[in-house]
């Protein structure tokens, strides 16, 4: 396919040559401070490069921008997304092309690529060693937690754990070498971190520098940061994973994700864009029609929207939701969110106790 017209995207040759280079970093799977390390430059000017580049070839995001990057042939895709160093900026110092050769994901089905490529990861016992694995990234993982996480009170008759890491470490081993990103040693078994990332960290990351833009005062990057993050979630985490610890870490994970829409929503009230944060806001309770802080929230969206007609209707679809299935009356916190509408109180406090 040419590179002028790629599904009708404006041709790569709109790019000039540092915005081409960071482009292909981004689409040979580095983040930004690995580009900026091998093309030596700082990795504000990564980020200002990869805004431009989005903006000239209308793209929404860097996952886009790395699917660009396979398909106009700035990467090439039988190589893998790591298999090229980003070519150098003209008089600058080459540096290594770090980075992880595989990416595990654990935010909906599991999932595993090596070096671009999706991996077999066996039957379902076995891909539950890998996201218990995943999920303890950065320390060793023994035999017995991997029992207890996997198996619970029902341990195989056979010890099959060993069978389950060593086709694991075939699978997810680094190029055609005998070396793979699992390590073993007397303690158990742990991934290597500089040769995988696991997207829960990357969600965490990107969580992380949302705060600290919003403190700054940055709101509107607070807001991008958070949508990036959620935008990582592909459904149920673990989806269809047997055993105690996937059980426990797709409730987490779950209340993660309702708690990064919250921060986000907070954000996008704070930048009057209450029709976003109520959009949010109605598709997070209409999943979760339980979670009370997640009502509230709503409510006072639509409160401070001039909408209390809505507001208290979502106070008694809540109230009854709780009889019926839970056999509660509201919380504290629900019934105070009523008695703010009721009064026409669009400052009054919210689930973090914040006020406006």
């Amino acid at each position: 396919m040419p590179l002028s017209s790629v599904m009708g995207r404006a041709p790569v040759g709109v790019l000039g040559q540092l915005e081409r280079r960071v482009l292909h970093g981004v689409g040979c799977g580095l983040r930004d401070e690995e580009i900026a390390a091998v093309l030596a430059v700082p990795e504000s000017v990564v980020a200002t490069n990869l805004e431009r580049i989005l903006a000239k070839l209308g793209l929404r995001d860097r996952a886009a921008a790395i699917v660009h990057a396979f398909d106009c042939g700035l990467v090439l895709a039988d190589h893998g997304p790591r298999a090229h160093a980003v070519a150098p900026v003209a008089g600058s110092v080459v540096g290594r092309a770090a980075g992880p050769r595989v990416r595990i994901s654990v935010l909906g089905p599991l999932q595993a690529w090596r070096d671009g490529r999706p991996v077999n990861l066996g039957h379902l016992r076995q891909q539950a060693v890998l996201a218990a694995l995943a999920l303890c990234a950065g320390r060793t993982v023994s035999r017995r937690e991997l029992l207890e996480g996997v198996w619970g009170m029902e341990p195989p008759v056979t010890n099959v754990v060993p069978v389950y890491v060593y086709r694991l470490r075939k699978a997810l081993r680094l190029g055609d070498g005998p070396d793979s990103v699992i390590e073993h040693d007397r303690g158990g078994y742990g991934l290597l971190s500089d040769a995988v990332e696991v997207d829960v960290a990357h969600m965490e990351r990107l969580v992380a520098d949302a705060a600290t833009v919003g403190r700054a005062g940055e709101a509107a990057e607070a807001v991008r940061r958070c949508s990036q993050a959620l935008d990582l979630f592909r459904g149920e985490p673990l989806s269809g994973l047997p055993g105690p610890l996937a059980e426990l870490e797709r409730l987490r994970l779950t209340e993660r994700r309702i708690a990064i829409v919250q921060r986000k929503v907070q954000w996008q009230l704070r930048l009057g864009r209450h029709c976003e944060a109520i959009a949010e806001l109605f598709a997070l309770s209409a999943a979760h029609p339980l979670n009370e802080p997640v009502a509230a929230t709503l409510m006072r969206a639509l409160a401070r929207s001039g909408r209390q007609a809505e507001a208290l209707a979502v106070f008694d679809r809540a109230r009854r939701r709780l009889a019926e299935d839970l056999g509660v009356a509201p919380s504290g916190m629900l019934r105070r969110a009523y008695q703010m509408v009721l009064r026409g109180d669009e400052a009054g406090p919210g689930p973090t106790g914040t006020r406006r």
